[in-house]
């Protein structure tokens, strides 16, 4: 007989309607140290901003942790926790265990705490996967993971992650004039991954705060429908991706309308295209070619012709072949790949 678990009441965040819905109060300040034009400083200030006050953040090491505390000083307003550099799994289930036990014994008012952990590519979809998976596994537990996604360590000058796209410049994958392409991985599916391979996680989703309000709203979703959720954004970095810091949210802008980010959610096992991927899908709006977006970056400055046709191919396998985009085919047999020398 099946085990029926108990799910703990979480607070109901409804979804902003517009941007003038959005609270004005902040719960992440002034004085973070974060680089100019920074897109994970803004999901930091959007997604603590969505959850409210009643909130625990919990921050694995990276970018945002180094950049957010300064001489025993931080621009958290909520609690904050800084953890271990793969631990943002086991830290995010432990606080929502260690709160759920003090309620339970009388030593907590019992009411609904948001729990949020969040990690970085290399902290994330490298270092801390096993604890992420394992975390995901536990459905009695209400809290969100949410990893940031600026596609290198770039915490530790820019070394390739599993997150950093085919080909790019990183410190460890630098372009010479006898191997010009010298990172042939694809980028890792995390938000894919969640989603196929923990049944009992109720929400995933991806997002970029170029889309603010999309973003929070993922957000405000995923602390509202209970149990382990998880969040994949993708975050544009001047200093790793090499482009003027004001194009940053241009950059996101483009990164969805390409189609190289997609915006989805799988909703209970049911995936559903979001925002501006959604549009693309239907035709209301035409998908713009790669090249729009990786020659606006430093980091392939090296690409030439079949390389960016060999970038744009994949993506178009993408949109074209697969149900939950990189995970579940539509076709059982692809074509092998024949990537550029």
């Amino acid at each position: 007989m099946a085990t029926i678990v108990q799910i703990d009441p979480t607070q109901q965040l409804d979804p902003f309607k517009s941007v003038k819905k959005i609270p004005t109060h902040e719960f992440f300040t002034s004085g973070h140290r974060t680089c100019q034009g920074c897109e994970s400083a803004l999901v930091m200030k959007m997604m603590v901003k969505a959850a409210g006050p009643r909130t625990i953040v919990l921050g694995s090491t990276g970018c945002m942790y180094v950049a957010n505390t300064t001489y025993y000083s931080t621009s958290w307003v909520v609690p904050w926790m800084h953890t271990q550099l793969g631990s943002s799994g086991s830290a995010a289930l432990g606080a929502a265990a260690g709160l759920k036990a003090q309620m339970r014994k009388g030593k907590m008012k019992q009411e609904p705490i948001n729990v949020i952990a969040f990690c970085g590519d290399g902290g994330g979809a490298d270092m801390g996967l096993g604890a992420i998976s394992a975390t995901m596994t536990h459905p009695d537990y209400n809290l969100l993971i949410l990893l940031y996604d600026n596609e290198s360590y770039a915490n530790t000058d820019i070394q390739l992650s599993g997150s950093t796209p085919w080909g790019a410049n990183t410190t460890f994958s630098t372009p010479g004039s006898v191997k010009r392409i010298m990172h042939h991985r694809w980028k890792k599916n995390m938000a894919g991954l969640m989603a196929v391979g923990h049944p009992t996680c109720r929400y995933v989703a991806t997002i970029c705060m170029s889309y603010g309000l999309h973003g929070m709203n993922s957000i405000r979703k995923a602390l509202t429908i209970g149990g382990p959720t998880f969040i994949h954004s993708l975050d544009p970095c001047p200093k790793g991706w090499d482009y003027d810091p004001i194009q940053s949210h241009e950059l996101g802008e483009l990164a969805v309308q390409c189609g190289i980010w997609p915006l989805y959610e799988v909703e209970d096992g049911k995936l559903r295209l979001t925002g501006r991927t959604q549009q693309i899908a239907d035709g209301k709006i035409p998908r713009k070619p790669v090249r729009d977006y990786l020659l606006r970056q430093g980091r392939f400055a090296h690409f030439t012709n079949d390389d960016l046709d060999y970038f744009q191919s994949k993506i178009d396998q993408m949109w074209t072949k697969w149900l939950i985009p990189g995970v579940i085919p539509f076709e059982k047999d692809l074509a092998a790949d024949n990537p550029p020398a």
